[in-house]
């Protein structure tokens, strides 16, 4: 009975190792064939059953076969998806551009410019990293919606180039942050200008409170790091910033550390007051006795 189960299943294997090289030899001989209308046919049904990889093999190999005809319409648009649904958005972006290019009055030119914008939108990547595909997804986005403002899709691509914004908003954001925890005077200061960009840069961004309490806190920790001459104007700043934040959001969340850092400048500034009092008068005796030796 033992020697029986081993002689099934070592059939069973066989006709299984039959199988798969029959299928291979199949799509093989299909791939080699000259037929090229019923490679395009089994390409097609490929693609319609989800099979991708087959089907791309052989629209590959047919690309130049139909180049010129009017199956090539189809083609194009076919090796586009296939590369889209394999993600291979590079390639997929590439052959949609192709498409619209060689078929601009197609009535699937609008579908294909759109879906090259999207690919660029699926290929920007995570805020932390540089973002160079962010911007030319925006810029081809922007572009469809130029192209075809009246189309159903500009609403959506209108809204992923609002989260394409929010991406660069978010990382400009804390790259600002970034030079406020360095900690150096001069990274302080740099954390001041490089959140001023970011507000110019988006003005209706969410993290704009935060920002502004950023700037005091970064400037008054530069005033405080700065020479003592330089104090007491560099707290002013701080205190003015102080005043333009609780104008623009005086129940803020930041409302209790804003007003310490208030007290905090003012002291700052009382202090270097008195510094540059007694500079002046250890400079004035000093000229005094040079004064009085002269005369002696």
């Amino acid at each position: 009975m033992f020697i029986n189960r081993q002689i099934v299943a070592g059939a069973a294997l066989v006709i299984f190792v039959a199988l798969v090289a029959g299928c291979k030899s199949k799509f093989e001989k299909l791939r080699a064939s000259n037929n090229i209308a019923q490679k395009y046919q089994e390409a097609v049904k490929y693609y319609n059953n989800k099979k991708y990889s087959k089907a791309l093999i052989l629209f590959d190999d047919l690309m130049t076969k139909y180049r010129g005809q009017t199956e090539a319409e189809d083609l194009y648009y076919y090796t586009a998806y296939t590369n889209y649904y394999l993600r291979d958005y590079t390639s997929a972006r590439f052959h949609f551009k192709q498409f619209t290019d060689t078929y601009p009055n197609s009535t699937r030119a609008e579908e294909c410019r759109y879906m090259g914008a999207y690919c660029y939108f699926l290929e920007s990547p995570k805020t932390g990293l540089d973002q160079e595909y962010t911007y030319r997804a925006i810029e081809a986005l922007q572009l469809f919606i130029n192209l075809y403002p009246n189309s159903e899709r500009a609403a959506e691509a209108s809204d992923l180039i609002q989260q394409l914004r929010d991406k660069l908003e978010t990382k400009a954001f804390n790259n600002a942050k970034l030079y406020l925890d360095m900690g150096l005077s001069d990274d302080y200061r740099a954390a001041v200008i490089a959140f001023d960009n970011v507000l110019r840069e988006f003005p209706d961004t969410k993290y704009a409170e935060e920002m502004e309490f950023l700037s005091i806190k970064a400037q008054y920790l530069y005033a405080n790091q700065s020479s003592a001459r330089r104090q007491e104007e560099r707290f002013e700043e701080a205190l003015d910033m102080y005043n333009n934040f609780i104008s623009a959001y005086p129940e803020s969340r930041f409302r209790k550390e804003a007003d310490q850092l208030k007290r905090d400048a003012e002291s700052g500034i009382e202090q270097a007051k008195k510094y540059t009092t007694q500079l002046a008068a250890a400079s004035e005796n000093k000229a005094e006795k040079a004064a009085n030796t002269t005369q002696n």
